[in-house]
């Protein structure tokens, strides 16, 4: 005799997909992603290195913990990144000369010009957006506040 299955019971409202924040976040970072693919593509990077490079274009000569502190990352995490990064010439890794256990990131040449190459990045992601500067700055503020309040706990 064939098993015929209750009647389903909709979830609530708060059990809804789309009214989650997490998959509103979640979907919308797999958009983001999927855009900045072939701009970094172009240049020659990952999503990862590129953020990695972002930090040291504001500020060269970070060690490592420095650079995780600031992308919210490990050294296990951060360390294969800044070997590849060595590896494509953009970075150099050296010995801190006040204390050898820490290790400074700087920018070579070529990681420097590669800034160059990155600056119409921004430009394309506020095209594709179809936002004002305005909204998007307004938008990293407050995804920006709700990690902080995140991490608060």
């Amino acid at each position: 005799m064939p098993r015929h299955s209750t009647p389903h019971t909709p979830s609530p409202a708060v059990l809804q997909l789309d009214n989650q924040v997490c998959f509103a976040l979640y979907s919308a970072s797999l958009a983001m992603t999927k855009l900045y693919k072939p701009l970094l593509d172009a240049i020659g990077l990952t999503y990862p290195q590129y953020l990695v490079m972002l930090v040291l274009w504001e500020r060269d000569g970070l060690t490592v913990s420095e650079l995780g502190e600031r992308l919210f990352l490990d050294s296990g995490t951060l360390t294969p990144l800044l070997k590849r990064l060595e590896a494509q010439g953009h970075i150099a890794r050296l010995r801190d000369v006040e204390d050898e256990r820490r290790v400074r990131i700087t920018l070579t040449a070529e990681g420097r010009a590669l800034r160059d190459r990155a600056e119409v990045i921004p430009q394309c992601v506020l095209q594709s957006s179809q936002c004002s500067v305005a909204e998007l700055t307004a938008l990293t503020t407050e995804l920006k506040q709700l990690r902080d309040k995140l991490s608060q706990r």
